[in-house]
């Protein structure tokens, strides 16, 4: 079990450092509305995770493979992440946006936890890398759910842990925020999400033999 543990750890600290929409909203929440707005938030992406890693246990394969052939998946998840780029990149281009922000009240909590599950919920490359996970790792753990258990409990754990000190180092750029940098910061992390809904829908009209899940696996193991 120790060894299970051992191996989740580094890959907790990778997944938390792994580019993506996610990564930069969380640390912009961080940065602008403080440590228990991003801590909510990242509640709400763990959760996210949680729900795909079930999925991914009692799906496994089949559901990888299917989701390799239903590329209107990708389509759609891009295309939501667009939309909400698009808005954030417009909404706060304003130069009427110019205070800082306040920090949430607990009343914004709820709606912080929504967007952190969607925002992980929506990118279908998520539930397509936790398929992935549970297919390579679960041989190595002979498959037993006590095992795969603490494995992705840990993995979890470690990278919880790891947005936890990412969280307090953006809150310490709080105090070197002005108008000027709070619309360039909400304007860059609008242009990421873009960028990543842009990928997810060139992902779904790209041949499906870019995504043969199988050969991938079989390079991997050989």
């Amino acid at each position: 079990m120790w060894e299970d543990i051992q191996a989740a750890i580094p890959l907790g600290f990778i997944l938390s450092f792994m580019i993506g929409p996610v990564f930069f909203v969380l640390l912009e929440t961080s940065a602008l509305k403080g440590f228990r707005a991003a801590l909510v938030f990242d509640l709400g992406v763990i959760i996210a995770d949680i729900l795909f890693i079930t999925i991914a246990y009692f799906s496994s394969y089949q559901l990888l493979e299917n989701l390799s052939n239903q590329p209107g998946l990708y389509v759609f998840g891009g295309v939501i992440l667009l939309v909400y780029g698009i808005t954030i990149f417009f909404k706060h281009g304003s130069r009427n946006s110019s205070k800082i922000p306040i920090k949430s009240k607990r009343s914004d909590y709820l709606g912080l936890i929504v967007k952190g599950f969607l925002l992980n919920f929506i990118n279908i490359g998520v539930l397509v890398f936790w398929l992935g996970v549970i297919i390579i790792v679960g041989p190595s753990l002979d498959n037993e759910p006590s095992r795969i258990r603490v494995f992705f409990t840990t993995m979890i754990l470690s990278y919880f842990v790891t947005d936890l000190f990412k969280i307090l180092l953006a809150k310490q750029l709080k105090r070197k925020l002005t108008g000027a940098r709070i619309r360039l910061i909400k304007k860059g992390i609008g242009i990421i999400l873009i960028v990543c809904g842009i990928v997810l829908i060139v992902k779904g009209f790209l041949p499906n033999d870019r995504f043969n899940i199988e050969s991938r696996i079989e390079n991997i193991n050989y």
